[in-house]
């Protein structure tokens, strides 16, 4: 039988039973080689797989989406946290990612709510729960919107907490909710605790019953950041903790895997990536400051003066210090031309120079960093000097792409939606709204902030187009800039009706007879030669615009061309009149 090896050419099989008269193992056959040199092929299919000398040092934990955040994800926290305060590129696409998320505001539209009437009740309901929602009493509910996403951002997660309030407090609704940082919930997991019912479990300061659902969540009454609580690590103080029902908080985080319970910071795959930018930019200032320096020394051969001697500043001619030794220090001045005395010589010092790679560097890294983090580079960091507006409108649109996942993904199912439904259930519970109309209200649509135009003009001009070729609704395209269709419509039969009253002319309003005239046919049979007309128009725009982007180039080109050659006839010049002079 032949013999069978392991991936890394071992033999498979017992040892010899009797070892002490077993014959000396002879050399592996070729044919044995072969054998095990097509089975290591066999498994190694990917190079990423690979044991050789390149991916020896590669060592891969095999751990869990929960066991490999455990250990690091309290230094992740601190060290996200530290760079956004004393980084400024940090800072910067923290900002970015929070502004482009949440803009002004994602606001709730409560479209199923069939009367107008009823609809603006409850909206003017909701406008006034808005401006009492924050438990801190800091914000209004769209201004922690900005503040729950940016701590979701930097520390890789955030908790809101739903706060009953009394009837006498005076509210709109008896309900505000409580934002809480990520530490407030503490990463620890244990099956017997304090005020733990029987048969359920803590796992990442959550708590699951048996069957895996989410019960509570174990929060600290104060941050431990703070210095009040006075644990000291490992399974936190029952008395610091209060257990809150799951029913009373919403924690949104992006799982990067499956079955992850907590999230980790969007700055953590660039931190280390970050700090080494730190480090080189601090390097390079340290040497700019040496380079800097100007000394020069004065060297004689002739023998050496007293110090009070005035000879001794021949040299310069000016008056010199004493540093407190012999050696005295000549002042500069601009300008200067000094004739030295036969025997003295001058050195000036060669300190390091700053280097020219300094731009480039600093461009490539934060290349790496913002790509790592999501942002484009030339939000990040406001560099678009070598950027067209075509690559910037490709660019732009693809982390718009991104915004949006995150924002219907994450930011409005896991807190916009749980904000409306408190907001109902409160509502419900003070007799401000039926049942019907509570089902209603949780139904709600979001509409985000709206995405401002790259390009006016054009972007308008191209859903106008949409609109009247029946790709899409007029509605759609005042919700995709993040305003109510109804409130539009309103506003401008209002701006209508005053134009009307004062004697102006009425614009964006079809005039009252064309509403109820019969279509024309020749129009619709134009539609589409309008359309291409107009398309047309856009793309002749379009090519004027290379055309002369092209021009450009082409006399900048030339520039350069006729510097270079009025540079060399100067050379030939000066040659000409000084042939030894060069």
């Amino acid at each position: 039988m032949a013999p069978r090896f392991t991936a890394n050419g071992k033999r498979i099989g017992r040892p010899p039973k009797n070892p002490q008269t077993a014959q000396a193992a002879s050399p592996v056959s070729a044919e044995d080689a072969a054998i095990g040199r097509a089975f290591r092929q066999f498994m190694n299919r990917y190079d990423g797989a690979g044991r050789g000398r390149r991916m020896a040092s590669w060592n891969a934990p095999s751990t869990g989406p929960n066991q490999s955040i455990n250990a690091a994800l309290q230094v992740l926290r601190d060290r996200s946290s530290d760079s956004a305060r004393n980084d400024w590129s940090s800072e910067s696409i923290i900002q970015k990612w929070t502004t482009t998320l949440v803009g002004i505001a994602i606001t709730p539209r409560f479209h199923r709510i069939k009367s107008k009437e009823r609809r603006q009740e409850i909206n003017d309901l909701w406008t006034d729960f808005v401006r009492q929602a924050d438990a801190d009493g800091v914000l209004d509910a769209y201004g922690m919107q900005t503040l729950a996403v940016r701590s979701w951002i930097e520390r890789g997660e955030m908790f809101g907490r739903r706060r009953y309030r009394k009837a006498s407090d005076g509210l709109a609704v008896p309900m505000q909710v409580q934002l809480l940082e990520a530490d407030m919930v503490p990463n620890f997991d244990t099956d017997t605790y304090t005020g733990l019912p029987v048969n359920n479990k803590i796992r990442s300061g959550i708590e699951f019953d048996n069957r895996g659902k989410k019960i509570a969540y174990w929060v600290y009454k104060t941050h431990p950041g703070d210095g009040v609580w006075s644990g000291a690590g490992g399974t936190p103080d029952a008395t610091a903790l209060v257990r809150v029902p799951a029913e009373d908080m919403f924690h949104m985080f992006e799982p990067k895997r499956i079955g992850a319970r907590r999230g980790v910071p969007t700055l953590a795959p660039i931190l280390a990536k970050q700090r080494n930018i730190l480090d080189y930019e601090d390097a390079t200032l340290e040497r700019q400051k040496i380079a800097n320096l100007f000394v020069a020394f004065i060297s004689r051969s002739l023998p050496s003066l007293d110090p009070t001697d005035p000879n001794h500043q021949a040299l310069t001619g000016l008056e010199s210090e004493i540093d407190g030794e012999a050696a005295p220090l000549l002042p500069m001045k601009p300008g200067l031309m000094q004739e030295l005395e036969d025997g003295q010589t001058v050195e000036f010092a060669k300190p390091p120079d700053a280097g020219t790679s300094y731009s480039d560097y600093m461009r490539t890294s934060h290349l790496g960093t913002t790509a790592g983090t999501g942002v484009p580079y030339e939000l990040a960091v406001g560099d678009i000097a070598n950027v067209s507006d075509r690559t910037l409108r490709v660019v732009i649109n693809e982390y718009r792409r991104f915004a949006s996942q995150r924002q219907w993904q994450i930011v409005i199912p896991q807190m916009c939606q749980r904000a409306v439904e408190w907001f109902a259930d409160a509502a419900l519970l003070a007799g401000k709204v039926s049942i019907e109309e509570r089902e209603a209200i949780v139904r709600a649509e979001h509409a985000p902030h709206g995405w401002e135009y790259i390009h006016p003009v054009q972007d308008v001009e191209g859903k106008a187009l949409e609109v009247k070729n029946g790709f899409r609704s007029r509605s759609s395209v005042i919700g995709e800039q993040g305003d109510d269709p109804d409130v539009v419509d309103q506003e401008r039969a209002d701006d209508a009706e005053r134009e009307r009253a004062l004697g102006l002319p009425v614009s964006g309003v079809a005039d009252a007879t064309s509403s109820t005239a019969a279509p024309d046919p020749a129009a619709n049979t134009n539609r589409d030669d309008v359309a291409q007309a107009e398309l047309e128009r856009i793309k002749r725009v379009e090519a004027q615009t290379d055309a002369l982007r092209e021009a450009a180039r082409a006399t900048a080109a030339r520039d350069r061309a006729q510097a270079r050659q009025d540079e060399l006839h100067q050379s030939v010049l000066a040659l000409l009149r000084d042939p030894e002079s060069v």
